[in-house]
C-alpha cells in the first residue's frame, strides 16, 4: 500500500519530538516495517522560543525558521506537515501560507475531540504563550466549551514544569503535576488538555485519570490518518 508521507518540524522540544514520533510508531496498525508511516523529521531547536516572542519578552520571531524547515521537509516529498509544539500554533496561518503544505491542526483537532466527547468545560494545562495568546480559546468558544486557566500560582507551576523540568531534561515534579490539574477540575473543568507537548511526557511516564486530553496524542493520530495509516487507537489513549 503506497501512503502519503509525513514531515515533523521538531525540536521545539527535543523530548516532545522524539515522544512524538514514538507515538506515530506505536499507535500505527502495523505489523511490519513497511506498514509504518514515512516520516521526514527536522529537529530544530534553535527556533526562537514561542512563549518569548508571544508575550513580548523576545524580539526574535520563531516564524521565519518554522517556515524554513516546512519548506525543507516539502522538498523531501512530505505530503502533510506536523508541529508538535502548541505555542508554535499562535502562527497558524502564517505557517501555513508560508510552507506550501497542508499543515496538521493540533489545536483544531484537539477541540474537535473535546467536543465529541460532549465537554463543555475545558482545562488547559499549557506554556504563557498559549495561553496569553488565547491559541486554544477560540477554537474552544468556536465549538460551545468554555475554557478553564490555572490561578497565577498554578501557572507558575505549569511553566517550572515545562521549562524547568522537561526542556532542562529532568523529570517532572508528578505533584505539582498533579495540583494544577485538581485546581482545574475544581474550578469546574471536566476534562484537562495537556496543551503543551511536554506536558505529554507526564502522560507517558504516569498512568493518569481519564479526565486527561493529550494533544500530542491526537496530532499523531491524526498525522496517521492523513497519510492513510491505520491506528490502533482506543478512544482515549495510545498506551
Amino acid at each position: 500500500m503506497s501512503y502519503k508521507k509525513l514531515g515533523v518540524i521538531g525540536g521545539m522540544g527535543p523530548a516532545a519530538t522524539a515522544y512524538f514520533f514514538e507515538l506515530l510508531i506505536k499507535l500505527a496498525d502495523a505489523s511490519v516495517d513497511q506498514e509504518h508511516l514515512e516520516t521526514y523529521i527536522i529537529s530544530r531547536p534553535s527556533i526562537p522560543d514561542r512563549t518569548a516572542f508571544i508575550t513580548g519578552m523576545s524580539g526574535e520571531s520563531p516564524v521565519p525558521p518554522i517556515i524554513e524547515a516546512g519548506r525543507a521537509l516539502v522538498s523531501l516529498g512530505a505530503d502533510f506537515i506536523a508541529i508538535p509544539c502548541v505555542t508554535a500554533h499562535f502562527f497558524f496561518d502564517e505557517l501555513a501560507a508560508g510552507i506550501g503544505a497542508p499543515v496538521i491542526d493540533m489545536v483544531g483537532e484537539t477541540a474537535a475531540r473535546l467536543k465529541d466527547m460532549g465537554i463543555k468545560r475545558a482545562g488547559l494545562m499549557a506554556a504563557d504563550g498559549t495561553i496569553s495568546g488565547g491559541i486554544f480559546n477560540k477554537e474552544l468558544e468556536s465549538r460551545g466549551i468554555g475554557a478553564v486557566i490555572p490561578s497565577a500560582r498554578m501557572q507558575a507551576r505549569v511553566m517550572d514544569l515545562i521549562y524547568s523540568d522537561v526542556k532542562a531534561n529532568k523529570p517532572p515534579d508528578f505533584g505539582a503535576f498533579m495540583s494544577v490539574a485538581d485546581e482545574l477540575a475544581a474550578n469546574g473543568a471536566e476534562a484537562v488538555v495537556l496543551a503543551c507537548t511536554e506536558l505529554s511526557l507526564v502522560k507517558r511516564d504516569h498512568i493518569l485519570p481519564g479526565m486527561f486530553v493529550d494533544a500530542l496524542e491526537l496530532l499523531a493520530l491524526r498525522s496517521l490518518e492523513r497519510c492513510g495509516v491505520g491506528s490502533r487507537w482506543s478512544g482515549r489513549s495510545a498506551l
